[in-house]
């Protein structure tokens, strides 16, 4: 098989909060040579990280409440359970990034990150890729009310034992993605955390 991609045309058919483009291309066949010309749209978000903050003494996880629009028609509203998460711009380091984004979107500062793993979101029509990160953290005194008024961010900071937070993935109350990825790695190292981290 040729893993041979041949760009044919490349448009930006929408420039706003996000981009849309379009292209037309032949990509590698495995059975050899090259498919007909296709067309496909890609949406370009950007690249993000997410961060799931957990307290290994207490064995407790922090989670954030917001809305959603692309949860605007889902069953259980565009109220979302969510790990800390934010865009991840061209020339800074994920792990810049993660601390940033807690210390705005929860009030938190952390001195280590362990790495989950690095995902596509939903390659068959957009780019963006996630960079996941678990924070050590001491959750005394976590909660509230955060977010940049100039991005309007309205986020509520929720601190959860880890058994509560399994029982929410596993009832749908916690319906997207990331957490959902966080959790579960979570739970898989998490007696090895609280090895390393409970003090």
């Amino acid at each position: 098989m040729s893993k041979q991609v041949e760009i044919l045309s490349h448009e930006t058919c929408f420039d706003g909060f996000f981009r849309l483009d379009r292209y037309t291309l032949r990509h590698g066949l495995f059975e050899g040579g090259l498919s007909a010309p296709i067309t496909r749209e890609l949406f370009e978000r950007g690249h993000s990280i997410g961060v799931l903050p957990y307290d290994a003494g207490r064995d407790c996880v922090v989670l954030v409440e917001q809305f959603r629009i692309g949860a605007i028609d889902a069953p259980s509203g565009p109220w979302l359970m969510e790990v800390v998460a934010g865009m991840l711009d061209p020339g800074h380091k994920a792990e810049d990034v993660a601390e940033k984004e807690l210390r705005e979107e929860s009030g938190i500062t952390t001195a280590e990150l362990a790495p989950i793993c690095e995902y596509l979101v939903s390659p068959g029509g957009a780019s963006e890729r996630v960079r996941l990160f678990c924070a050590r953290i001491d959750a005394e005194g976590v909660g509230g009310i955060y977010g940049r008024d100039d991005e309007d961010e309205d986020i509520r900071v929720h601190v959860v034992p880890f058994d509560e937070a399994w029982d929410m993935l596993q009832n749908g109350v916690i319906n997207s993605a990331m957490p959902i990825i966080a959790l579960q790695w979570l739970a898989l190292n998490r007696e090895r955390l609280r090895d390393l981290w409970a003090e």
